[in-house]
C-alpha cells in the first residue's frame, strides 16, 4: 500500500515537471519568435518635389525621411487637377528621381508616390501637390538688321526691327461708309502700313486727322496688327461738310515708330482722300 502512494507521488512529481519544462519552451520559442520580426518602413516625413512646374522642365523627388532597415525605393508620378485631387498615375514605378513635365501636363499638379521596402515590407507615401503647371515660354529670336534698315527673311516685320534708312510705307486705306454722306456719324478708317519692298509691318503707330480741321474727331493713335492694318474710328464734327459742293474728305495720315521723333525715324507720311456725296 505505501509502495503504491510512493509510485503515484512519484508519478505527480514527474507529470508536474515535464509540465514546466513544456510550457518554458512554449514561452521561450514565442518571446525568441517575437523578437525576430521586422516592422514595415514608416514614414516620418513626406516626400518632396524640387524644380519649376513648367512645361518642358525636369523636377527632381527626394523620398523623404523613413524609419527602415537599408529600405529601397521606387516612384510614381501623378498627373492631378489644380488642387491636388483627382490623381492618376503617368507611368510605371521606376528607380529614377526625376520626371521632365509633359505638355500634357500643363494646367494640372503633380505629386510623387514613393514606396520604401526592406525586410519588413513595403510602405507608400505621396509628396504634397506642386503649383499649377504652366506652359513653356514662346521662344523669340532677334532678327538680323541689314545695312538697309531692313531685318532679314521674308514675311511680316515688327516695327521695332526697322531702322534708318529703310522707311514705312503707308500702302492702302479704305473707310467705312465706302462713300460719306452729310451726316454720316462716324467714320471707320483702315490704314495699312508695310516697309522693305511691301512686308506687312506690325506695331507701326498710324495717326489720322481730317483736313481741313474740325470736320471729324482726331482719334487717338492706334498700332497696326500682325496684318499691317490699323482701325481708327472718327465722330462728325460742327465743320462737315466744309463746303456745300465739297466731293472729297482729305485725312492727313503718318506712320511712325513709337521712340522716333514725330517727322523723323523710320516715319512716313501722306496725304489721302475719301468720296464724299451730300445728297445721300
Amino acid at each position: 500500500m505505501k509502495r503504491h502512494q510512493f509510485v503515484n507521488k512519484r508519478t505527480k512529481s514527474l507529470l508536474a515537471l515535464f509540465v514546466l519544462v513544456v510550457a518554458g519552451a512554449v514561452v521561450g520559442f514565442t518571446q525568441t519568435g517575437s523578437a525576430s520580426v521586422t516592422a514595415a518602413p514608416a514614414n516620418t516625413s513626406p516626400p518632396t518635389i524640387a524644380g519649376t512646374a513648367t512645361e518642358g522642365s525636369t523636377l527632381t523627388a527626394s523620398p523623404g525621411t523613413w524609419t527602415a532597415t537599408n529600405p529601397t525605393f521606387a516612384y510614381r508620378w501623378l498627373r492631378c487637377d489644380k488642387k491636388g485631387n483627382g490623381c492618376e498615375f503617368t507611368g510605371g514605378a521606376t528607380t529614377q528621381t526625376t520626371h521632365v513635365v509633359a505638355a500634357s501636363e500643363v494646367g494640372h499638379t503633380l505629386r510623387v508616390e514613393v514606396t520604401a521596402t526592406d525586410s519588413g515590407g513595403s510602405t507608400t507615401a505621396r509628396s504634397l501637390a506642386t503649383a499649377v503647371v504652366r506652359a513653356a515660354p514662346a521662344t523669340t529670336t532677334t532678327p538680323v538688321v541689314t545695312a538697309s534698315g531692313c531685318p532679314t527673311g521674308t514675311g511680316p516685320i515688327a516695327v521695332k526691327d526697322v531702322t534708318p534708312p529703310a522707311r514705312l510705307s503707308l500702302d492702302g486705306q479704305s473707310v467705312s461708309p465706302s462713300v460719306i454722306g452729310r451726316s454720316p456719324g462716324q467714320l471707320t478708317v483702315r490704314i495699312h502700313v508695310s516697309a522693305c519692298g511691301g512686308r506687312t509691318v506690325q506695331g507701326a503707330m498710324v495717326y489720322v486727322t481730317a483736313v481741313p480741321f474740325n470736320q471729324f474727331s482726331i482719334p487717338a493713335e492706334v498700332a497696326t496688327g500682325a496684318d499691317g492694318w490699323a482701325s481708327l474710328t472718327m465722330v462728325q464734327q460742327s465743320g462737315y461738310p466744309a463746303s456745300t459742293r465739297q466731293q472729297l474728305l482729305a485725312m492727313f495720315v503718318r506712320a511712325s515708330k513709337t521712340g522716333d521723333p514725330a517727322l523723323a525715324g523710320v516715319s512716313s507720311r501722306r496725304l489721302v482722300s475719301f468720296p464724299v456725296n451730300l445728297r445721300r
